[in-house]
């Protein structure tokens, strides 16, 4: 019981995005106001767009095909992406977005759902004037990923799903119940500490939380329709001992027509180096990232 434990705190939360803000500038976004800043020689800029009614925090890495990354539930950019962002930055324009509630993102009086988030993230591209992106999701960020597959599949050029959880018979059933009892001392520190770097009001911390777990609590699967109607490539990453069982992520790449699957050592996130699996995995993220650069350069598969 211990290690599902372990596993369930670890997605319980999957939560949070961190960087700093530097030296503002203008750019041709008129919703937005840019910032520089250095994030282990890798230069970025960040900013505010206006989307569906909040105001939405992004940072954008690097040049060439855009890239979209989408953090994990209750996270910031760095909790998630904080070891793979130079790797991936060196051939890729990166756009990575904190979600609603999320980090330095407002909020809306509203529960938080994958779907919405899925329309944020397009309403966003629209705004940057992309056309087309890569998404790179994990976690709750993975499931936002798929569902912009879904709801706006020509903004979609390939999906890396990491993480992802469709169903919820897709884990062991103490997970569920693990979610409901879920309390916020029960969050990961590191969240916790990434959230107030970026966003020092402890009433949207406890905000956020709260509805992170509701949005698990009130859990809405995936349909067997919608994963068969995903018509983008997806490449499916798992942890070998993550939050989903490999049967499960072996039947949904079934399900999705054009779909490959990489099952790694290592439990959630651990195979990208997030931030909660820091230590021995430390080093992961330069296996990992070869993997999905192969992935995304591939030509699309014919019918």
């Amino acid at each position: 019981m211990q290690p599902m434990l372990k596993i369930a705190s670890s997605l319980l939360l999957s939560l949070l995005l961190l960087a700093a803000c530097g030296e503002t500038q203008k750019t041709n976004d008129k919703n937005a106001r840019m910032t520089t800043e250095t994030l282990a020689d890798t230069t970025a800029k960040s900013g505010y767009s206006d989307v569906n009614g909040m105001k939405i925090y992004y940072e954008i890495y690097g040049q060439g095909k855009p890239l979209v990354l989408l953090h994990g539930g209750g996270s910031t950019i760095q909790t998630s992406f904080g070891q793979v962002i130079p790797l991936l930055a060196r051939h890729r324009q990166l756009i990575c977005v904190e979600l609603q509630a999320h980090g330095r993102s407002g909020d809306r009086n509203t529960p938080i759902s994958f779907e919405q988030d899925a329309d944020d993230v397009a309403q966003l591209l629209k705004n940057l004037g992309i056309g087309k992106a890569d998404i790179f999701g994990f976690s709750n960020g993975a499931n936002t990923a798929l569902h912009l597959a879904i709801r706006h599949p020509q903004l979609c050029n390939k999906i890396i799903a990491g993480s992802a959880l469709l169903k919820k018979d897709g884990t062991f059933p103490q997970f569920w119940e693990f979610m409901k009892q879920g309390t916020f001392e029960q969050m990961p520190q590191a969240y916790k500490d990434a959230f107030l770097k970026v966003n020092p009001d402890s009433t949207k911390l406890m905000n956020m939380f709260q509805k992170c777990a509701d949005r698990m609590i009130n859990f809405r699967e995936f349909s067997d329709n919608e994963i068969q109607s995903i018509q983008t490539p997806v490449l499916l990453i798992n942890g070998d001992q993550d939050v989903a069982s490999s049967e499960h992520m072996v039947a949904m790449s079934k399900l999705i027509p054009d779909c490959r699957l990489a099952i790694l050592p290592g439990g959630h996130g651990a195979y990208m180096g997030e931030i909660t699996t820091l230590g021995s995995h430390s080093k992961d993220a330069d296996f990992i990232v070869p993997l999905l650069e192969k992935f995304l350069d591939e030509e699309k598969s014919s019918e």
